[in-house]
């Protein structure tokens, strides 16, 4: 039973999962920040309150209030906090891969392909390869008496 627990844990996609919730954690707070101190202001200027909770309250008999001003308020921001995420983060990330798959089908060297050096074998089996094709080594003027 413990070893069934520990295979579970150790699989990669449990341990991709929990760094997903903690970056989500710390995204959705900077994504809040901006929504909250940069566009739900503007929103609130626009409408000429202090919120736009608090705006276009309409007082019913019995003290009740039904506060359109609340639902638009909450469709505001999660339209603001979508287009912060796709023009923040989602596009410019989108316009980066596909840079570097442009790159990738035009020719160009990746990363990987430019930090591994060529190993011992592969150096071997290029000179045995030349060799076999007849290929001869410049080893510069030769010198006759």
């Amino acid at each position: 039973m413990i070893q069934g627990f520990k295979e579970f844990i150790m699989r990669g996609n449990v341990i991709e999962l929990a760094v997903a919730v903690v970056i989500g954690a710390a995204f959705t707070a900077v994504v809040n920040a901006i929504v909250k101190g940069i566009f739900n202001p503007l929103v609130a200027a626009i409408f000429n309150s202090e919120s736009l909770a608090k705006a276009m309250v309409i007082g019913l008999p019995g003290g009740a209030e039904l506060s359109f001003g609340l639902v638009l308020a909450a469709a505001i921001n999660f339209l603001l906090v979508a287009a912060v995420v796709y023009f923040v983060f989602v596009m410019p990330l989108n316009h980066l891969k596909h840079a570097q798959e442009r790159r990738r089908l035009a020719g160009a060297p990746t990363a990987a392909e430019v930090a591994a050096p060529a190993t011992e074998l592969e150096l071997l089996s290029e000179i045995r390869d030349l060799l076999a094709a007849g290929a001869t080594l410049d080893r510069g003027p030769k010198h006759t008496l």
